[in-house]
């Protein structure tokens, strides 16, 4: 939350040079305060599972979250009662005409598989489409921030023979970021994907910028200069157990993966997982609630402004 303070104290002018949002008396009597509405768009199979994980990340705040649960299409799912699903979760086609603060678009376990062979392939790129013309600010995870950069910016993923299977030191890049704000100079991510971005092509195609990034795993956040689109290459919001669920299936589909590094304690299976990126992750979160969404969503949200893309002029 933005702190409060007269206008003229020294210390308001100093702690905005380091990026620490400050509200002057005249503001902070004036502005208009409601719930913010985020829409969750659940492409994970284990869906209760992932509802869980993201909805205990919003929670960390002092602000009131209104959050919408949308499904991609009306498939049966495998790993979701059905009766779940129609409970509470909304189509597309009900949600189309509104705009929202922010939206989560999770990832999904199709790292393999090619974009045209996706069977929502069409209906995700309407929906990162509209998400620019109708939400403040916009979270892609994993796959979906590759799906993301690969349809507004034609910046492709590169596919590895080998998995990101694990937690990664990441470094901050940019110190003074709003996202950065009180992260480490090195925090820790898990990861389990195939797929990478490369840093060069961030950098000569767009005006994004890349704010942080592991030397084991690559680039890991990117952000628009306004904030209103975040790309997360990896899952800060996973659970102790997650990444050893995904070991122990693959083990049993006789699929032979290797054992998630600096995961287990003293990297054996056998003992349990060593937890260094729950306070991050939740750090994250709450910055992006903070500086991207609460700070910037207009109280009327029908005078919402479609996003200007961050392309590098020629």
């Amino acid at each position: 939350m933005p702190i409060n303070i007269p206008d003229r104290l020294p210390a308001a002018q100093v702690l905005t040079t380091e990026n620490i949002f400050v509200m002057g008396h005249e503001r902070a009597s004036s502005q208009n305060i409601r719930p913010l509405k985020v829409l969750l768009l659940n492409l994970m199979p284990k869906k209760i599972e992932t509802e869980i994980q993201i909805m205990r990340m919003l929670s960390n705040t002092p602000l009131q979250v209104d959050v919408d649960l949308l499904r991609i299409d009306n498939r049966p799912s495998k790993n979701t009662p059905e009766e779940h699903l129609n409970a509470f979760y909304r189509t597309f086609e009900e949600v189309e005409q509104q705009n929202y603060d922010g939206m989560i678009i999770t990832g999904a376990p199709l790292g393999l598989v090619e974009w045209n062979d996706v069977v929502f392939w069409q209906r995700m790129k309407t929906i990162i489409d509209w998400a620019n013309k109708h939400v403040t600010s916009t979270m892609y995870l994993c796959w979906a921030a590759h799906a993301a950069l690969y349809t507004l910016y034609g910046i492709d993923r590169k596919i590895r023979q080998e998995k990101y299977s694990g937690v990664y030191p990441h470094q901050v890049l940019y110190r003074n970021h709003p996202l950065m704000r009180g992260f480490d100079d090195v925090f820790w991510v898990p990861h389990s994907r195939y797929a990478e971005i490369n840093a060069d092509e961030v950098e000569e195609k767009t005006n994004l910028q890349i704010l942080a990034a592991s030397p084991q795993t690559g680039v890991h956040l990117v952000a628009s200069p306004d904030g209103r689109q975040l790309f997360i290459t990896g899952h800060p919001e996973y659970d102790p157990e997650t990444l050893h669920n995904e070991y122990v299936r693959d083990s049993a589909a006789g699929l032979n993966p290797a054992v998630p590094e600096n995961y287990y304690r003293d990297n054996d299976p056998s003992k349990e997982p060593l937890v260094r990126w729950r306070s991050h992750g939740n750090l994250l979160f709450s910055n992006w609630l903070n500086y991207f969404v609460y700070q910037t969503t207009p109280y009327d949200l029908q005078q919402l402004k479609p996003v200007a893309l961050a392309a590098k002029l020629s």
